[in-house]
Protein backbone atom coordinates (compact mmCIF):
# COMPACT_ATOMS: atom_id res chain seq x y z
CA UNK A 1 0.00 0.00 0.00
CA UNK A 2 2.47 2.90 1.38
CA UNK A 3 5.54 0.71 -0.72
CA UNK A 4 8.08 1.60 -3.69
CA UNK A 5 6.72 5.64 -3.16
CA UNK A 6 10.50 6.68 -1.91
CA UNK A 7 11.15 8.62 -4.73
CA UNK A 8 7.69 10.49 -5.02
CA UNK A 9 7.83 11.28 -1.11
CA UNK A 10 11.37 13.07 -0.87
CA UNK A 11 9.52 15.58 -3.47
CA UNK A 12 6.56 15.96 -2.12
CA UNK A 13 5.73 19.04 -0.76
CA UNK A 14 2.58 18.48 1.44
CA UNK A 15 3.25 19.27 5.08
CA UNK A 16 2.99 15.66 6.29
CA UNK A 17 5.76 14.77 3.81
CA UNK A 18 7.61 17.60 4.97
CA UNK A 19 7.30 16.55 8.64
CA UNK A 20 8.11 12.97 7.95
CA UNK A 21 11.40 14.00 6.31
CA UNK A 22 12.08 16.09 9.78
CA UNK A 23 11.03 13.12 11.31
CA UNK A 24 13.70 10.73 9.60
CA UNK A 25 16.38 13.43 10.22
CA UNK A 26 15.45 13.47 13.70
CA UNK A 27 15.75 9.58 14.06
CA UNK A 28 18.78 9.20 12.64
CA UNK A 29 20.47 12.13 14.77
CA UNK A 30 19.07 10.30 17.89
CA UNK A 31 20.54 6.74 16.89
CA UNK A 32 23.59 6.94 15.13
CA UNK A 33 26.71 8.40 14.99
CA UNK A 34 27.65 11.21 12.30
CA UNK A 35 29.44 8.75 10.59
CA UNK A 36 26.72 5.86 10.39
CA UNK A 37 23.88 8.55 10.04
CA UNK A 38 25.59 9.88 6.20
CA UNK A 39 25.80 5.71 5.16
CA UNK A 40 22.43 4.95 6.36
CA UNK A 41 20.48 8.22 4.53
CA UNK A 42 22.81 7.16 1.54
CA UNK A 43 20.89 3.93 1.65
CA UNK A 44 17.84 5.27 2.26
CA UNK A 45 17.68 8.18 0.07
CA UNK A 46 18.64 5.28 -2.70
CA UNK A 47 15.54 3.61 -1.57
CA UNK A 48 16.47 0.82 0.33
CA UNK A 49 15.55 1.57 3.86
CA UNK A 50 15.59 -2.41 4.27
CA UNK A 51 19.23 -2.37 3.88
CA UNK A 52 19.94 0.44 5.93
CA UNK A 53 17.73 -1.14 8.94
CA UNK A 54 19.53 -4.93 8.44
CA UNK A 55 23.21 -2.68 8.63
CA UNK A 56 22.61 -0.40 11.42
CA UNK A 57 21.36 -2.16 14.58
CA UNK A 58 20.31 0.91 16.47
CA UNK A 59 17.80 1.60 13.54
CA UNK A 60 15.66 -2.10 14.42
CA UNK A 61 12.84 -0.24 16.57
CA UNK A 62 9.81 1.14 15.75
CA UNK A 63 9.68 4.91 15.15
CA UNK A 64 7.44 6.16 18.42
CA UNK A 65 4.77 8.83 17.77
CA UNK A 66 2.65 10.17 20.07
CA UNK A 67 -0.62 11.95 20.60
CA UNK A 68 -1.91 13.39 24.33
CA UNK A 69 -5.14 13.31 25.84
CA UNK A 70 -6.51 15.25 28.82
CA UNK A 71 -9.71 13.46 29.77
CA UNK A 72 -11.07 15.97 32.01
CA UNK A 73 -13.80 16.88 29.74
CA UNK A 74 -15.62 14.82 26.88
CA UNK A 75 -13.13 14.22 23.79
CA UNK A 76 -13.33 17.34 21.03
CA UNK A 77 -12.27 17.98 17.28
CA UNK A 78 -8.69 18.93 18.60
CA UNK A 79 -8.52 15.73 19.97
CA UNK A 80 -9.22 14.26 17.05
CA UNK A 81 -7.69 16.62 15.09
CA UNK A 82 -3.99 15.52 16.99
CA UNK A 83 -4.59 11.67 15.61
CA UNK A 84 -5.19 12.44 12.27
CA UNK A 85 -2.42 14.49 11.60
CA UNK A 86 0.06 12.65 13.24
CA UNK A 87 -1.62 9.84 11.33
CA UNK A 88 -0.80 11.72 8.35
CA UNK A 89 2.46 11.92 9.14
CA UNK A 90 2.85 8.30 10.00
CA UNK A 91 2.09 7.09 6.64
CA UNK A 92 4.31 9.54 4.98
CA UNK A 93 6.74 8.66 7.17
CA UNK A 94 6.17 5.19 6.15
CA UNK A 95 5.86 5.49 2.31
CA UNK A 96 9.22 8.04 2.42
CA UNK A 97 11.07 4.42 3.60
CA UNK A 98 9.72 2.33 1.58
CA UNK A 99 6.87 0.70 4.53
CA UNK A 100 9.87 -1.34 5.84
CA UNK A 101 10.65 0.59 9.06
CA UNK A 102 7.93 -0.21 11.93
CA UNK A 103 5.90 2.59 13.62
CA UNK A 104 4.01 2.74 16.40
CA UNK A 105 1.31 5.83 17.82
CA UNK A 106 0.40 5.90 21.23
CA UNK A 107 -2.77 7.84 21.83
CA UNK A 108 -1.92 8.71 25.97
CA UNK A 109 -4.54 9.55 28.31
CA UNK A 110 -3.37 11.60 31.44
CA UNK A 111 -5.93 9.99 33.04
CA UNK A 112 -4.22 10.07 36.55
CA UNK A 113 -4.12 14.12 36.60
CA UNK A 114 -6.60 15.45 39.59
CA UNK A 115 -10.15 16.80 38.78
CA UNK A 116 -9.69 20.39 39.51
CA UNK A 117 -12.44 21.72 38.43
CA UNK A 118 -16.11 20.71 36.99
CA UNK A 119 -16.45 20.62 33.36
CA UNK A 120 -19.42 22.86 32.09
CA UNK A 121 -22.63 21.27 30.54
CA UNK A 122 -21.62 17.83 32.65
CA UNK A 123 -24.96 15.34 34.13
CA UNK A 124 -24.79 15.49 37.91
CA UNK A 125 -22.06 18.56 38.28
CA UNK A 126 -22.74 17.74 42.32
CA UNK A 127 -21.09 14.45 42.19
CA UNK A 128 -18.13 15.75 40.73
CA UNK A 129 -17.58 18.90 43.28
CA UNK A 130 -17.40 16.17 45.72
CA UNK A 131 -14.94 13.97 43.94
CA UNK A 132 -12.44 17.55 43.13
CA UNK A 133 -8.68 16.72 43.66
CA UNK A 134 -9.14 12.72 42.85
CA UNK A 135 -7.40 11.39 39.93
CA UNK A 136 -10.13 10.89 37.19
CA UNK A 137 -9.89 7.11 37.17
CA UNK A 138 -11.18 7.84 40.64
CA UNK A 139 -13.35 10.25 39.67
CA UNK A 140 -17.20 9.02 39.64
CA UNK A 141 -18.98 8.66 36.30
CA UNK A 142 -21.39 11.19 36.28
CA UNK A 143 -22.76 9.71 33.12
CA UNK A 144 -22.84 6.16 35.16
CA UNK A 145 -21.68 3.91 32.17
CA UNK A 146 -18.56 3.63 33.58
CA UNK A 147 -16.40 2.70 36.45
CA UNK A 148 -14.60 6.16 36.66
CA UNK A 149 -15.27 9.55 34.50
CA UNK A 150 -11.77 9.38 33.21
CA UNK A 151 -12.74 5.91 32.00
CA UNK A 152 -15.93 6.89 30.67
CA UNK A 153 -13.83 10.09 28.40
CA UNK A 154 -11.47 7.37 27.29
CA UNK A 155 -13.88 5.17 25.98
CA UNK A 156 -15.72 8.04 24.24
CA UNK A 157 -12.24 8.57 22.37
CA UNK A 158 -11.46 4.84 21.47
CA UNK A 159 -14.67 4.47 20.25
CA UNK A 160 -14.22 7.05 17.38
CA UNK A 161 -10.69 6.64 16.60
CA UNK A 162 -11.87 3.00 16.33
CA UNK A 163 -14.80 3.90 14.36
CA UNK A 164 -12.75 5.74 12.11
CA UNK A 165 -9.99 2.78 11.85
CA UNK A 166 -7.39 4.73 13.36
CA UNK A 167 -3.76 2.30 13.65
CA UNK A 168 -2.88 3.64 17.45
CA UNK A 169 -1.99 2.15 20.68
CA UNK A 170 -3.89 3.50 24.06
CA UNK A 171 -2.00 3.90 26.88
CA UNK A 172 -3.54 4.87 30.30
CA UNK A 173 -1.49 7.01 32.97
CA UNK A 174 -3.07 5.54 36.02
CA UNK A 175 -1.95 2.14 34.31
CA UNK A 176 0.87 3.21 33.19
CA UNK A 177 2.33 4.52 36.62
CA UNK A 178 1.22 1.94 38.44
CA UNK A 179 2.79 -1.05 35.97
CA UNK A 180 6.50 0.43 37.09
CA UNK A 181 6.86 1.04 33.40
CA UNK A 182 7.97 5.17 34.18
CA UNK A 183 9.85 3.71 37.56
CA UNK A 184 13.30 4.20 36.15
CA UNK A 185 12.32 7.30 35.08
CA UNK A 186 10.55 8.58 38.15
CA UNK A 187 13.90 7.53 39.88
CA UNK A 188 15.89 9.30 37.76
CA UNK A 189 13.71 12.47 38.03
CA UNK A 190 13.86 12.39 41.75
CA UNK A 191 17.54 12.17 41.67
CA UNK A 192 17.92 14.95 39.35
CA UNK A 193 15.31 16.70 41.35
CA UNK A 194 17.78 19.80 42.10
CA UNK A 195 17.95 20.10 38.08
CA UNK A 196 14.76 19.99 37.14
CA UNK A 197 13.49 22.44 39.91
CA UNK A 198 15.92 24.68 38.32
CA UNK A 199 14.62 24.36 34.81
CA UNK A 200 10.57 25.22 36.51
CA UNK A 201 11.72 27.40 38.50
CA UNK A 202 12.62 31.04 36.26
CA UNK A 203 9.09 30.12 35.16
CA UNK A 204 6.91 30.17 37.74
CA UNK A 205 5.43 33.30 39.60
CA UNK A 206 7.05 33.72 43.19
CA UNK A 207 3.57 32.44 44.60
CA UNK A 208 3.73 29.29 42.78
CA UNK A 209 7.55 28.93 43.48
CA UNK A 210 7.75 28.81 47.42
CA UNK A 211 5.47 25.29 47.33
CA UNK A 212 6.46 24.15 43.29
CA UNK A 213 7.53 19.86 43.37
CA UNK A 214 7.75 18.51 40.51
CA UNK A 215 5.93 15.05 42.35
CA UNK A 216 2.32 15.35 43.04
CA UNK A 217 2.16 12.70 45.73
CA UNK A 218 -1.26 10.37 46.20
CA UNK A 219 -2.70 11.07 49.62
CA UNK A 220 -2.69 7.70 51.33
CA UNK A 221 -5.57 8.73 53.55
CA UNK A 222 -8.15 10.66 50.54
CA UNK A 223 -6.88 9.71 47.81
CA UNK A 224 -6.79 13.31 46.50
CA UNK A 225 -3.81 14.91 43.98
CA UNK A 226 -1.91 16.94 45.89
CA UNK A 227 0.35 20.15 45.03
CA UNK A 228 2.32 20.38 48.23
CA UNK A 229 5.68 20.93 48.59
CA UNK A 230 8.49 18.02 48.46
CA UNK A 231 10.22 18.50 52.22
CA UNK A 232 12.40 15.66 52.22
CA UNK A 233 13.74 13.45 49.65
CA UNK A 234 15.53 10.14 50.17
CA UNK A 235 17.10 9.34 46.67
CA UNK A 236 18.17 5.71 48.13
CA UNK A 237 14.99 4.80 48.82
CA UNK A 238 13.20 6.39 46.23
CA UNK A 239 10.91 8.59 48.51
CA UNK A 240 9.79 11.65 49.20
CA UNK A 241 8.31 13.38 52.03
CA UNK A 242 5.43 15.67 52.20
CA UNK A 243 2.72 17.24 54.28
CA UNK A 244 -0.67 15.57 53.85
CA UNK A 245 -3.38 17.80 55.38
CA UNK A 246 -5.21 14.89 56.27
CA UNK A 247 -2.15 12.47 57.68
CA UNK A 248 0.87 15.45 59.08
CA UNK A 249 4.19 14.40 57.74
CA UNK A 250 3.94 11.67 55.03
CA UNK A 251 6.61 9.23 53.11
CA UNK A 252 5.86 7.53 49.81
CA UNK A 253 7.66 6.10 47.10
CA UNK A 254 7.82 7.85 43.81
CA UNK A 255 7.04 4.37 42.10
CA UNK A 256 4.25 2.48 41.50
CA UNK A 257 1.65 4.94 41.15
CA UNK A 258 2.39 6.82 44.33
CA UNK A 259 3.21 10.04 42.69
CA UNK A 260 1.81 11.82 39.73
CA UNK A 261 4.56 14.36 37.92
CA UNK A 262 3.18 17.59 37.05
CA UNK A 263 1.99 18.06 33.59
CA UNK A 264 5.55 19.38 32.39
CA UNK A 265 7.59 17.32 33.93
CA UNK A 266 5.55 14.39 33.29
CA UNK A 267 5.42 14.89 29.22
CA UNK A 268 9.63 15.22 29.46
CA UNK A 269 9.34 12.22 31.54
CA UNK A 270 7.18 10.04 29.49
CA UNK A 271 9.07 11.49 26.11
CA UNK A 272 11.72 9.57 28.21
CA UNK A 273 10.32 6.82 29.14
CA UNK A 274 8.25 5.59 26.27
CA UNK A 275 10.98 6.76 23.51
CA UNK A 276 8.63 9.05 22.18
CA UNK A 277 10.11 10.33 18.68
CA UNK A 278 7.59 12.45 17.35
CA UNK A 279 4.91 14.52 18.79
CA UNK A 280 2.86 17.46 17.46
CA UNK A 281 0.98 20.45 19.78
CA UNK A 282 -1.23 23.70 19.86
CA UNK A 283 0.90 26.77 18.84
CA UNK A 284 -0.42 27.89 22.50
CA UNK A 285 2.30 25.25 24.05
CA UNK A 286 5.28 26.23 22.04
CA UNK A 287 6.82 27.73 25.60
CA UNK A 288 5.69 24.26 27.07
CA UNK A 289 7.17 22.50 24.77
CA UNK A 290 10.58 24.35 25.35
CA UNK A 291 10.53 23.77 28.75
CA UNK A 292 9.78 20.19 28.68
CA UNK A 293 12.67 19.58 26.11
CA UNK A 294 15.12 21.11 28.36
CA UNK A 295 13.27 18.58 31.37
CA UNK A 296 13.85 15.59 29.01
CA UNK A 297 17.30 16.56 28.11
CA UNK A 298 18.27 16.82 32.14
CA UNK A 299 16.82 13.03 32.86
CA UNK A 300 18.67 11.82 30.06
CA UNK A 301 16.15 11.39 26.83
CA UNK A 302 16.08 13.12 23.79
CA UNK A 303 13.16 15.65 23.05
CA UNK A 304 11.70 14.64 20.12
CA UNK A 305 10.74 15.96 16.89
CA UNK A 306 7.68 18.03 16.65
CA UNK A 307 5.38 20.07 14.80
CA UNK A 308 3.11 23.69 16.38
CA UNK A 309 -0.27 23.70 14.93
CA UNK A 310 -2.68 27.06 15.14
CA UNK A 311 -5.81 26.29 17.37
CA UNK A 312 -8.82 25.72 16.25
CA UNK A 313 -11.80 28.88 17.05
CA UNK A 314 -15.67 28.71 17.70
CA UNK A 315 -18.11 30.62 15.97
CA UNK A 316 -17.58 33.60 17.49
CA UNK A 317 -13.54 33.27 17.09
CA UNK A 318 -12.61 31.75 20.69
CA UNK A 319 -10.26 29.35 21.37
CA UNK A 320 -12.55 26.13 21.35
CA UNK A 321 -11.77 24.51 25.04
CA UNK A 322 -13.36 20.95 25.96
CA UNK A 323 -13.76 22.14 29.37
CA UNK A 324 -16.20 24.78 27.95
CA UNK A 325 -17.92 22.52 25.24
CA UNK A 326 -17.47 25.72 22.84
CA UNK A 327 -16.73 23.92 20.13
CA UNK A 328 -17.86 21.32 17.98
CA UNK A 329 -18.00 17.49 19.03
CA UNK A 330 -17.59 14.64 17.05
CA UNK A 331 -20.24 13.47 17.48
CA UNK A 332 -22.35 16.68 16.39
CA UNK A 333 -19.98 16.89 13.13
CA UNK A 334 -21.28 13.42 12.71
CA UNK A 335 -24.38 13.65 12.44
CA UNK A 336 -23.77 16.49 9.46
CA UNK A 337 -21.06 15.64 7.77
CA UNK A 338 -18.52 12.47 6.71
CA UNK A 339 -15.45 11.45 8.80
CA UNK A 340 -13.76 11.81 5.70
CA UNK A 341 -15.13 15.96 5.38
CA UNK A 342 -13.69 15.64 8.90
CA UNK A 343 -10.27 14.52 8.53
CA UNK A 344 -10.31 16.82 5.06
CA UNK A 345 -10.63 19.95 7.47
CA UNK A 346 -7.99 18.79 9.67
CA UNK A 347 -5.32 18.44 6.67
CA UNK A 348 -6.11 21.82 4.96
CA UNK A 349 -3.79 24.28 6.25
CA UNK A 350 -2.52 22.84 9.97
CA UNK A 351 -0.51 26.25 10.51
CA UNK A 352 -3.53 28.65 10.07
CA UNK A 353 -6.06 29.26 12.62
CA UNK A 354 -9.44 28.18 11.33
CA UNK A 355 -13.02 28.38 12.89
CA UNK A 356 -14.85 25.10 13.78
CA UNK A 357 -18.75 25.46 13.79
CA UNK A 358 -21.51 24.03 12.23
CA UNK A 359 -21.40 26.88 9.09
CA UNK A 360 -18.10 25.19 7.86
CA UNK A 361 -19.62 21.32 7.51
CA UNK A 362 -21.34 21.81 3.70
CA UNK A 363 -18.33 23.62 2.41
CA UNK A 364 -15.65 21.02 3.51
CA UNK A 365 -17.85 17.80 2.17
CA UNK A 366 -18.14 19.15 -0.83
CA UNK A 367 -14.27 20.05 -0.66
CA UNK A 368 -13.32 16.37 0.03
CA UNK A 369 -15.61 15.66 -3.17
CA UNK A 370 -13.44 17.80 -5.50
CA UNK A 371 -10.46 16.46 -4.39
CA UNK A 372 -11.37 13.11 -4.90
CA UNK A 373 -12.59 13.99 -9.00
CA UNK A 374 -9.44 15.73 -9.30
CA UNK A 375 -7.22 13.09 -7.78
CA UNK A 376 -8.35 10.44 -10.17
CA UNK A 377 -6.87 13.10 -13.20
CA UNK A 378 -3.76 13.78 -11.58
CA UNK A 379 -0.01 12.11 -11.97
CA UNK A 380 1.52 10.48 -9.61
CA UNK A 381 3.65 13.44 -8.24
CA UNK A 382 0.61 15.70 -7.87
CA UNK A 383 -1.50 12.38 -6.07
CA UNK A 384 0.85 12.78 -3.23
CA UNK A 385 0.29 16.08 -2.28
CA UNK A 386 -3.82 15.79 -2.27
CA UNK A 387 -5.73 16.06 0.66
CA UNK A 388 -7.27 12.69 -0.29
CA UNK A 389 -3.99 10.20 -0.15
CA UNK A 390 -3.25 11.37 2.97
CA UNK A 391 -6.89 10.99 4.44
CA UNK A 392 -7.23 7.48 3.07
CA UNK A 393 -3.35 6.07 3.70
CA UNK A 394 -2.59 6.52 0.50
CA UNK A 395 -5.62 4.61 -0.88
CA UNK A 396 -8.41 7.25 -2.07
CA UNK A 397 -11.41 5.75 -3.45
CA UNK A 398 -12.25 4.98 -7.06
CA UNK A 399 -15.62 7.61 -6.79
CA UNK A 400 -17.42 9.71 -4.16
CA UNK A 401 -20.77 11.46 -5.11
CA UNK A 402 -22.28 12.37 -8.60
CA UNK A 403 -24.07 15.17 -7.10
CA UNK A 404 -22.73 17.74 -4.47
CA UNK A 405 -23.35 18.14 -0.67
CA UNK A 406 -25.02 21.52 -1.74
CA UNK A 407 -27.46 20.52 -4.25
CA UNK A 408 -28.63 18.25 -1.74
CA UNK A 409 -29.40 20.63 0.76
CA UNK A 410 -31.29 22.33 -1.90
CA UNK A 411 -33.18 19.71 -2.99
CA UNK A 412 -34.31 18.70 0.51
CA UNK A 413 -35.78 22.47 1.13
CA UNK A 414 -37.47 22.57 -2.34
CA UNK A 415 -39.04 19.16 -2.37
CA UNK A 416 -40.20 19.68 1.19
CA UNK A 417 -38.49 16.12 2.17
CA UNK A 418 -38.00 14.45 5.39
CA UNK A 419 -37.20 10.62 4.06
CA UNK A 420 -34.01 9.94 1.79
CA UNK A 421 -36.96 7.95 0.04
CA UNK A 422 -38.09 10.90 -0.82
CA UNK A 423 -34.99 12.26 -2.21
CA UNK A 424 -34.04 8.62 -4.12
CA UNK A 425 -37.49 9.20 -6.08
CA UNK A 426 -35.87 12.74 -7.43
CA UNK A 427 -33.02 10.37 -8.55
CA UNK A 428 -35.09 7.89 -10.42
CA UNK A 429 -34.80 9.68 -13.67
CA UNK A 430 -31.47 11.22 -13.53
CA UNK A 431 -29.30 8.47 -12.43
CA UNK A 432 -31.75 5.64 -13.20
CA UNK A 433 -29.14 2.86 -12.57
CA UNK A 434 -28.21 4.08 -8.90
CA UNK A 435 -29.42 2.85 -5.58
CA UNK A 436 -28.14 3.06 -2.20
CA UNK A 437 -26.63 -0.20 -2.76
CA UNK A 438 -24.21 0.87 -5.69
CA UNK A 439 -24.15 4.48 -4.43
CA UNK A 440 -23.53 4.15 -0.94
CA UNK A 441 -21.71 7.75 -0.20
CA UNK A 442 -24.73 9.42 -2.54
CA UNK A 443 -27.23 7.39 0.11
CA UNK A 444 -24.77 9.00 3.30
CA UNK A 445 -24.89 12.09 2.17
CA UNK A 446 -28.82 12.13 1.95
CA UNK A 447 -29.23 11.24 5.64
CA UNK A 448 -26.58 14.73 6.43
CA UNK A 449 -28.40 16.74 4.29
CA UNK A 450 -31.66 16.18 5.60
CA UNK A 451 -30.16 16.66 9.56
CA UNK A 452 -28.22 19.88 8.03
CA UNK A 453 -31.32 20.88 6.28
CA UNK A 454 -33.87 20.90 9.34
CA UNK A 455 -31.48 21.80 12.09
CA UNK A 456 -29.91 25.38 10.73
CA UNK A 457 -30.58 25.46 7.02
CA UNK A 458 -34.96 25.87 7.27
CA UNK A 459 -35.05 28.09 10.58
CA UNK A 460 -33.09 30.60 8.61
CA UNK A 461 -34.42 30.06 5.05
CA UNK A 462 -35.26 33.39 3.95
CA UNK A 463 -37.53 33.99 0.85
CA UNK A 464 -37.49 37.86 -1.41
CA UNK A 465 -39.70 39.04 -3.77
CA UNK A 466 -37.90 39.98 -7.53
CA UNK A 467 -38.09 42.57 -8.75
CA UNK A 468 -39.15 43.57 -11.99
CA UNK A 469 -36.57 42.49 -14.14
CA UNK A 470 -35.70 39.23 -12.46
CA UNK A 471 -39.85 38.62 -12.39
CA UNK A 472 -39.32 38.49 -16.12
CA UNK A 473 -36.24 36.66 -16.53
CA UNK A 474 -37.72 34.05 -14.27
CA UNK A 475 -40.45 33.75 -16.60
CA UNK A 476 -38.52 33.65 -19.74
CA UNK A 477 -37.03 30.93 -18.41
CA UNK A 478 -39.54 28.95 -17.30
CA UNK A 479 -40.97 28.98 -21.09
CA UNK A 480 -37.36 28.09 -22.20
CA UNK A 481 -38.03 25.08 -20.23
CA UNK A 482 -41.03 24.25 -21.89
CA UNK A 483 -39.37 23.84 -24.52
CA UNK A 484 -37.52 21.38 -23.88
CA UNK A 485 -38.41 17.69 -23.49
CA UNK A 486 -40.04 17.10 -20.26
CA UNK A 487 -37.84 14.16 -19.36
CA UNK A 488 -34.27 16.41 -19.91
CA UNK A 489 -31.61 15.33 -17.36
CA UNK A 490 -29.24 16.80 -18.96
CA UNK A 491 -28.00 19.69 -16.71
CA UNK A 492 -25.57 21.08 -18.74
CA UNK A 493 -28.32 21.70 -21.50
CA UNK A 494 -30.76 23.31 -18.74
CA UNK A 495 -27.73 25.54 -17.40
CA UNK A 496 -26.85 26.63 -21.19
CA UNK A 497 -30.67 27.85 -20.47
CA UNK A 498 -30.21 30.12 -17.67
CA UNK A 499 -26.79 31.33 -19.11
CA UNK A 500 -28.74 32.68 -21.81
CA UNK A 501 -31.57 33.87 -19.97
CA UNK A 502 -28.99 36.00 -17.76
CA UNK A 503 -27.37 37.25 -20.85
CA UNK A 504 -30.41 38.24 -22.43
CA UNK A 505 -31.99 40.23 -19.58
CA UNK A 506 -28.58 42.23 -19.06
CA UNK A 507 -27.34 40.58 -16.10
CA UNK A 508 -24.30 42.93 -14.88
CA UNK A 509 -22.31 41.16 -13.31
CA UNK A 510 -23.94 37.97 -14.42
CA UNK A 511 -23.41 35.96 -10.94
CA UNK A 512 -26.36 38.95 -9.66
CA UNK A 513 -28.68 36.54 -11.84
CA UNK A 514 -27.25 33.46 -10.01
CA UNK A 515 -28.16 35.55 -6.79
CA UNK A 516 -31.13 36.23 -7.58
CA UNK A 517 -32.25 32.67 -8.48
CA UNK A 518 -30.94 31.28 -5.07
CA UNK A 519 -32.65 34.26 -3.33
CA UNK A 520 -36.15 34.48 -4.63
CA UNK A 521 -36.33 30.08 -5.47
CA UNK A 522 -34.22 28.56 -2.46
CA UNK A 523 -34.50 31.33 0.14
CA UNK A 524 -30.47 31.40 0.23
CA UNK A 525 -27.97 33.77 -1.24
CA UNK A 526 -25.84 31.32 -2.88
CA UNK A 527 -26.64 27.72 -4.01
CA UNK A 528 -25.85 25.06 -6.70
CA UNK A 529 -25.36 24.64 -10.16
CA UNK A 530 -28.16 25.40 -11.08
CA UNK A 531 -28.84 22.76 -14.19
CA UNK A 532 -28.31 19.96 -12.11
CA UNK A 533 -30.53 20.84 -9.71
CA UNK A 534 -33.25 21.33 -12.10
CA UNK A 535 -32.12 17.93 -13.94
CA UNK A 536 -32.68 16.07 -10.31
CA UNK A 537 -35.65 18.15 -9.50
CA UNK A 538 -37.06 17.43 -12.36
CA UNK A 539 -38.24 20.04 -15.40
CA UNK A 540 -41.66 20.22 -14.57
CA UNK A 541 -41.56 20.69 -10.95
CA UNK A 542 -38.28 23.15 -11.80
CA UNK A 543 -40.88 25.15 -14.14
CA UNK A 544 -43.42 25.58 -11.47
CA UNK A 545 -40.82 26.07 -8.84
CA UNK A 546 -39.83 29.30 -11.20
CA UNK A 547 -43.71 30.51 -11.50
CA UNK A 548 -44.16 30.96 -8.08
CA UNK A 549 -41.23 32.87 -7.80
CA UNK A 550 -42.06 35.11 -10.23
CA UNK A 551 -45.38 35.24 -9.02
CA UNK A 552 -44.18 36.07 -5.28
CA UNK A 553 -45.62 32.99 -3.96
CA UNK A 554 -42.59 31.70 -2.33
CA UNK A 555 -41.82 34.46 -0.26
CA UNK A 556 -45.62 34.82 1.09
Amino acid sequence: MLQNLETLSREARSWPFEQARNLLAHVLKKRLSDAERDAAKLLIDAGKTDEALATFEALNKPVILETGYGPSGLPHMGTFGEVARTTMVRNAFRALTGDHWATRLIAFSDDMDGLRKVPEGIPNPEMLREDLHLPLTKVRDPFGTHDSFGAHNNARLRAFLDSFGFEYEFMSSTETYRSGRFDAALLTMLERFDKVMGIMLPTLGEERRATYSPFLPISPITGHVLQVPTLERNVEKGTIVFDDPAGGRTEVPVTGGHVKLQWKPDWAMRWTALDVDYEMSGKDLIESVRESSKLCRAIGGVPPEGFNYELFLDIEGKKISKSKGNGLTMEEWLRYGTPESLSWYMFQSPKSAKSLHFNVIPRATDDYLSFIEQYKMQEPAKRMDNAVWHIHSGQPPQSASPVSFALLLNLVGVANASTKDQLWAYFAKYLPDATPENEPVLDRLMGYALNYYEDFVKPSKTYRLPDDKEKAALLDLAERLKALPADTTDGEVIQGEVYAVGKAHEFEPLRAWFQALYEVLLGASQGPRFGSFAAIYGLPQTIALLEAGANGELAA
